[in-house]
């Protein structure tokens, strides 16, 4: 089972989450019946299950092709669980970790496991389907509602042994990760891409599944679309059968398509679409996670588990045509060759398989090409990924940004600045400007580091994902900063570059945009058009020009199927929530938060803007009893106790704002926000002393800090201490000598 969905820890545990994988070709199949008006609406119908004939039908006529997937990890990738299938040892044994222990066992010819559930107890639980083979295999076990969950102990099936999965990471029952809810549902975060023609058939109302499959693995079909008019393409034509354009997946698919279409399943990816069909392309269908914080290091080498697609479509290879399969042998998935004899098909041996190239000793670990040039992670607990960026290690920028390279990863006795020192001796000079200095100091956020993010996203030359994503981030510098920038952006050439661009203006809650995003609605690629309809929120259907109207209508459906598609998950209900806010329907947009928190009832940031949304629409009671939720299950969270005082003070309710900003000022003392808003508040009640002791506090961490030396002067001038207020007065002069509000200020003393 593989997570395609994002979650993460921060001060307290976040589910983040964003669904994200392909599409195919263009070429139409008896299920298309696209709309000849715009040209870029697709019918969305679901394939019957009977049009796939199943892998022994492809058989009769494929059977080389057949006999290398045969027992591949497409092959393996679902199975019913039974003797044959099942690898682990369930004989009576038992497996402890983070305090559980699970105890698998054998009931007759069934297989079962004794581990936690939802509510913390242990309970039985018989095991139904099994996934994946090697480096490890997982388990499933059916829940009430048509949920089937994949167990968190997994078996290593090298070493022959039960692991945890996630061993440093320890999770209570109640959370979404644990295994039991949302974190590993097999619905919605392994169905799609380890079964054929999956279709999740999620219901919100009852929070309940009938998901359904036509195969239940990934079959011949699952990647070249579904068999029947294939086959009554052939027996029609016989000898003189021509390719009509039905099959996908074929030796005329161009490289980079190619890669668009085994990225449905490796990529980390939102889906646009209610089930994968094979119309039209991959951004039809899923939209790639970018390169950003948490997910990928600041310079887009792989960090959490992302899969292929973000780091391959970085690469030179990706962008001079190199493709899957020129890798991998398409049926097998196996490589073609072993060692250097892989890169060695375009990379001349006598030049680059050379200790004089990788100043390593010939024929050992050290001096295979991927050792430096894929440096990977491990994933699950034991499955080792290369990264596919293909990059050359860069040490000088692991000393700048922290970045991990493949030289001090190797040399585990060495540091990166003697990993830098050698690389350049052995080297030389880094002699040309990779995309990576440019990303990365916009990544760490450091002062100037929009200016290479502008560079990246306006240069057609970088790989697209790389455009897109330094498009996002430049949004951390604040968005309204560069609007030109991205409205210019609206009509780039790349689809990615513009999803990107409308993302970051729909977080800016304004109809200024508006104009831009309504010849959108038209826009190739569904996912686009998604996007944009979003953007619009604050637009109500009369605004909407004539011109766009039916398109508008059209989107408008493909929007909200787009959201019950995944409303399963707490992401999907936010943005519902942020769609309706958009609108200015406050109450549908509480309504959707508080839905959210029905799936994941701990998690806590959603929780903390529930609580300011009830503020903004005067419901006060229920604003305090969230914001006072999180402080009970996250006491250490330091801006609750903020936020809570803010609204405190706003309802005139003083001297709790003063308990809460204290209680502020313990766990973020750096915030110098708390201390100003503090000092105002002792100075309200005419506390002078407490408002100059808080005020010095925090001119302990900011001595310049403007607003902190207001606030202190005027204190004093209200408590008959003038010189001292004019002594601070001076100095607010001294470093804004351009404020003449200051200047005044001091002429009143």
């Amino acid at each position: 089972m593989k997570l395609r969905y994002i979650f993460t820890s921060a001060s307290f545990k976040i589910s983040l989450l964003l669904m994200i994988s392909f599409s195919s070709c263009d070429k139409k199949t008896e299920y298309k019946e696209v709309e000849k008006d715009k040209g870029v609406f697709l019918s969305g119908k679901l394939i019957p299950d009977s049009h796939f004939l199943g892998d022994e039908k492809c058989k009769e006529c494929h059977q080389d092709q057949f006999k290398k997937w045969k027992g591949s990890h497409h092959d393996k990738a679902m199975q019913i669980a039974d003797s044959l299938t099942i690898l682990a040892n369930f004989n009576d044994e038992k497996f402890t970790s983070q305090g559980v222990t699970s105890r698998f066992y054998k009931k007759g010819k069934d297989f079962y496991v004794n581990t936690d559930g939802p509510d913390g107890k242990n309970h039985d639980y018989k095991i139904v389907y099994t996934f994946g083979i090697t480096p490890l295999q997982q388990y499933i076990v059916q829940f009430p509602d048509g949920h089937y969950q994949c167990l968190r102990t997994a078996w290593d099936s090298v070493k022959n042994k039960w692991f945890d999965l996630y061993p440093d990471f320890k999770v209570v029952h109640s959370e979404w990760l644990h295994w039991s809810r949302g974190g590993l549902n097999w619905n919605n975060m392994c169905a799609d891409c380890h079964s054929t023609n999956v279709r999740k058939n999620y219901d919100e109302k009852t929070h309940s599944y009938d998901t359904e499959f036509a195969i239940i693995n990934v079959n011949c079909e699952a990647c070249h679309g579904s068999g029947k008019q294939h086959v009554t393409d052939v027996e029609t034509m016989g000898e003189n059968y021509v390719s009509n354009g039905s099959f996908q997946m074929t030796t005329e698919t161009g490289p980079k398509e190619l890669v668009d279409q085994c990225a449905r399943c490796h990529m980390r990816r939102e889906q646009f679409s209610e089930a994968f069909n094979f119309e039209g392309t991959m951004l039809d269908h899923y939209y790639p996670q970018l390169l950003e914080e948490r997910l990928y290091q600041a310079d887009g080498q792989i960090l959490d588990e992302v899969y292929v697609y973000g780091s391959f479509t970085q690469s030179k290879m990706y962008q001079n045509d190199v493709t899957c399969t020129n890798c991998h042998d398409a049926h097998s998935l196996k490589l073609k060759f072993d060692g250097n004899k892989l890169c060695a098909q375009c990379h001349v041996p006598e030049k680059y398989d050379t200790p004089k190239h990788h100043a390593h000793p010939q024929n050992t670990e050290s001096s295979k090409c991927v050792s430096c040039h894929m440096p990977g992670r491990f994933y699950m607990g034991n499955d080792f990924r290369p990264d596919h960026s293909f990059r050359v290690p860069r040490p000088d920028l692991s000393l700048k940004y922290g970045t991990p390279n493949a030289c001090s990863g190797c040399h585990k006795d060495k540091d990166d600045a003697w990993a830098a020192k050698n690389f350049t001796k052995l080297f030389g000079a880094v002699d040309s400007i990779h995309y990576s200095e440019k990303l990365a100091p916009g990544i760490t956020m450091q002062p100037n580091g929009h200016v290479g993010l502008i560079e990246l996203m306006n240069d057609s030359h970088q790989p697209e994902i790389v455009r897109a994503s330094a498009t996002k981030v430049l949004s951390n510098y604040n968005a309204q900063n560069f609007v030109e920038q991205y409205i210019t952006l609206l009509n780039d050439d790349s689809a990615l570059v513009r999803g990107a661009s409308v993302d970051v203006l729909s977080t800016i809650n304004t109809k200024d945009y508006n104009s831009y995003f309504l010849p959108l609605l038209e826009d190739p690629k569904r996912s686009i058009r998604v996007k944009a309809f979003f953007g619009l929120g604050a637009m109500s259907e009369n605004e909407i020009p004539e011109v766009y109207k039916e398109s508008y209508q059209k989107v408008k459906k493909e929007f909200f199927l787009h959201l019950k598609t995944n409303a399963d998950f707490v992401g999907t209900r936010i943005k519902k929530g942020n769609y309706y806010i958009k609108a200015g329907n406050l109450e549908k947009g509480i309504e959707s938060y508080e839905s959210a928190l029905e799936i994941d009832n701990i998690n806590n940031q959603i929780r903390v803007n529930l609580a300011t949304l009830y503020y903004n629409n005067k419901q006060y009671v229920k604003a305090e009893e969230a914001f006072k939720t999180v402080i009970e299950q996250e006491p250490q969270f330091g801006p609750v106790y903020y936020s809570l005082a803010l609204m405190y003070a706003e309802l005139n309710r003083v001297d709790d704002a003063i308990v809460q900003l204290k209680n502020a000022t313990k766990l973020m003392p750096e915030n110098i926000r708390v201390y100003y808003n503090l000092g105002l508040l002792y100075d309200k009640k005419q506390e002078y002393k407490n408002a100059e002791k808080i005020i010095v506090s925090g001119l302990k961490v900011d001595s310049t800090n403007e607003g902190l030396l207001y606030v202190l002067a005027y204190v004093y001038s209200k408590s008959d201490q003038k010189n001292k207020a004019k002594n601070i007065v001076q100095k607010l002069i001294n470093l804004y000598p351009n404020n003449q509000q200051y200047r005044s200020f001091l002429n009143q003393l």
